[in-house]
């Protein structure tokens, strides 16, 4: 067996673990010259892309009247339980589409699984879901708006 390499059927299954918890599409992990990459298929709601990647698609029937503060600073806000923070570094949509109504508003109540948000990352759409029941609380970003990993996006109370 010269040449080849042990399968990590443990940090396969971790991966997928990862993969399913957080609801991404793709997950890869490589340490020297072993590479692991575990994928998915996950439900994608298209979204047109602009005929410019440089210019970002701005949904035109958003206002910032969905965003609304609460009274606390932001860092406070940021530090909330009920944060949901970005889970990948990718461009956050609001809304399933240009023009549609968002998936969440300031004081609506959401289930558990329902869609909060999509994250594009490298071109695939990732559903980010409620992981609990709760009344949304603040929208911490704009729709088509660049995100990094940890970045808080929601508040579910």
């Amino acid at each position: 067996m010269a040449g080849k390499t042990k399968v990590d059927r443990e940090a396969i299954k971790v991966l997928a673990d990862l993969l399913r918890e957080m609801d991404l599409a793709e997950i890869e992990y490589q340490v020297d010259s072993l590479k692991i990459k575990v994928s998915r298929s996950i439900q994608q709601i298209p979204i047109p892309l602009s005929s410019n990647p440089q210019i970002p698609i701005v949904n035109q029937n958003s206002s910032d009247e969905s965003i609304k503060k609460i009274d606390s600073s932001p860092e406070d806000l940021a530090n909330h339980a009920g944060v949901i923070e970005a889970q990948m570094v990718g461009t956050v949509y609001l809304s399933p589409g240009p023009g549609t109504k968002p998936f969440v508003s300031v004081g609506e109540k959401v289930s558990q699984g329902q869609t909060l948000f999509i994250i594009e990352a490298m071109k695939v759409m990732n559903m980010i879901k409620a992981p609990r029941f709760g009344i949304i609380k603040h929208i911490f970003v704009k729709d088509s708006q660049p995100v990094e990993y940890g970045d808080p996006i929601v508040i579910i109370d």
